[in-house]
């Protein structure tokens, strides 16, 4: 039986040799008939035809104990603290024993000792910096018809952010085991090299776990 590999939360980095999956609603309406056609004609589309909608915190469509790895970068941090420990039960479900597990997520102890070192030099606009760099604030609330369907569909917000330390509690109470802060292509297992990008290891907590 072929090794399977899922990335979650793909985005566009979708390699053939891996079952991609995403939330995005961009992606919800590309993959709807008849309307999807003309999204795609009049809008740029940034999910290649191999990534499916699928949800972690609902479960994605892959059976239980099959996966050999599993890889997620900048994506948990958009969930709910709630949301983020069904993800992880979710993860360990379809992981089989052994396989790994690689997230990648900002780093939220970095972001807070540089707001605390601009606010130690007078900066009185450290926290707003903080906030920004974060996407933890909302600049502007949209109105209207706009703003409804950002709040329903939206997920661009950083909900909880994590440091490591935080970060591999979580994972060890959803049960993952050999626990390990790692970097960018320090896997032995060469396929994740096909997901991971140099630029999201940077300012970010990277851990990859056994399950």
């Amino acid at each position: 039986m072929s090794p399977v590999y899922v990335h979650f939360g793909c985005g566009p980095k979708a390699p053939e040799e891996w079952i991609n999956f995403d939330v995005s609603p961009s992606l919800f309406i590309q993959n709807l008939p008849i309307i999807g056609y003309f999204y795609k004609r009049h809008n740029k589309i940034i999910f290649p035809e191999n990534v499916r909608y699928g949800n972690i915190v609902k479960g994605l469509p892959v059976r239980a104990d099959s996966c050999d790895g599993l890889y997620c970068s900048h994506v948990l941090e958009h969930l709910s603290l709630h949301d983020f420990r069904q993800a992880l039960i979710n993860s360990h479900r379809i992981l089989k024993k052994g396989g790994v597990f690689r997230i990648v997520v900002p780093d939220l102890q970095l972001a807070a000792r540089s707001y605390i070192q601009q606010l130690d030099s007078g900066d009185r606009l450290a926290s707003l910096a903080f906030m920004q760099a974060t996407h933890l604030g909302i600049k502007h609330k949209p109105k209207g018809m706009e703003g409804v369907i950002r709040n329903i569909f939206g997920n661009s917000h950083h909900l909880w952010m994590w440091d490591d330390q935080s970060l591999s509690y979580e994972l060890e109470q959803a049960g993952f085991k050999s626990i390990r802060l790692c970097s960018y292509l320090d896997s032995a297992d060469p396929m994740f090299a096909m997901v991971e990008e140099k630029h999201r290891f940077e300012n970010a907590v990277a851990v990859e776990c056994v399950k």
